[in-house]
């Protein structure tokens, strides 16, 4: 079964662990939707759906013609990800009257991991870096042809509501868990809202954080989602040198796009006193990655301008 890190977190007794696990997804949109799977080994194969068989009409004596669905073979190996957060043992003596040294440095570091996983879960590519693991813009592959990559126009257009719409559409059995998005073109969605005489709805999520809505899809907002991607022939060409962005629609959840962990998700593990230095060090880690099972639960829109 797969689970969200936020359900993973009320499995653990671990304050320090609580605390450092909810400072990183009380802030991604990314994290709190995303659903993880617990793998044993370092990565998984698995095959993602390609085309379904044809079927046929018959009559009395005909002879029937055979045909299998095509699978496409993909591997998600997890990675390594995280870092240490020493802390001075003299500060740690004679400051922590007022804050706690340990807990603040340790925050800090959880906050770095859930921007280091959001920027990777975009642009995560283990082709030039193998010690990342590849993210949404590799696993659609906005540099080819296909039915989940929709263009703006050849070299990029101003966003409408009607390719929105049609990105929605482009995600099949079902709606889209979230719409994925850089601040300006949220900023954009909601101009054309207005302009329209509307109101783009609105909720809340368990922090208590209002979600905007499009068509009933919470809208996320990644600030590692850059609004300097080049277009040429309706394809994305590089993620700098232009002035477009990207919205990403997807569908989480063990069939659709999941992350993939170790047993125990996120680890927060005491090192101890430094050797070298008067300090003492906490370290972050997490073994993770990310998969796509089908193809048609992602979809992206490409060369959305301003």
């Amino acid at each position: 079964m797969a689970l969200t890190l936020a359900e993973a977190n009320k499995l653990s007794n671990d304050i320090l662990l609580q605390g450092v696990v909810e400072t990183i997804i009380k802030d991604s949109p990314i994290l709190q939707r995303l659903p993880f799977i617990e793998i044993v080994g370092n990565g998984l194969t698995y095959n993602q759906e390609k085309t379904l068989p044809s079927i046929d009409f018959y009559d009395v004596g005909d002879t029937w013609v055979e045909s299998t669905p095509t699978f496409e073979q993909k591997t998600a190996n997890l990675k390594i990800m995280g870092g240490d957060a020493d802390v001075d043992n003299f500060l740690k003596s004679t400051r922590s009257n007022v804050q706690d040294l340990e807990a603040a440095v340790v925050e800090l570091k959880a906050k770095a991991v859930k921007d280091k996983f959001e920027e990777v879960f975009i642009y995560g590519d283990a082709t030039p870096n193998p010690k990342e693991f590849d993210g949404l813009r590799k696993l659609i592959d906005t540099t080819s042809a296909g039915n989940q990559v929709i263009a703006m126009g050849a070299t990029g257009a101003t966003l409408t509501l009607v390719k929105l719409d049609e990105l929605i559409d482009a995600v099949k059995g079902g709606k889209p868990d979230m719409l994925l998005m850089s601040r300006r073109t949220r900023r954009k969605i909601n101009a054309l809202v207005r302009a329209s005489g509307g109101m783009v709805d609105s909720d809340r999520d368990q922090w208590g954080n209002f979600v905007q809505l499009w068509d009933g899809v919470p809208i996320g907002v990644n600030d590692w989602i850059l609004d300097t991607h080049a277009l040429s022939g309706s394809l994305e060409t590089g993620t700098t040198g232009g002035t477009c962005s990207i919205i990403y629609a997807i569908q989480t959840g063990e069939w659709a796009l999941c992350g993939l962990t170790s047993p125990g998700h996120l680890t927060v593990e005491p090192i101890g006193s430094m050797e070298s230095k008067d300090a003492t060090r906490t370290r972050v880690k997490w073994y993770v990655s990310l998969a796509l099972f089908s193809a048609v639960k992602a979809a992206a829109l490409i060369g959305v301008q301003d």
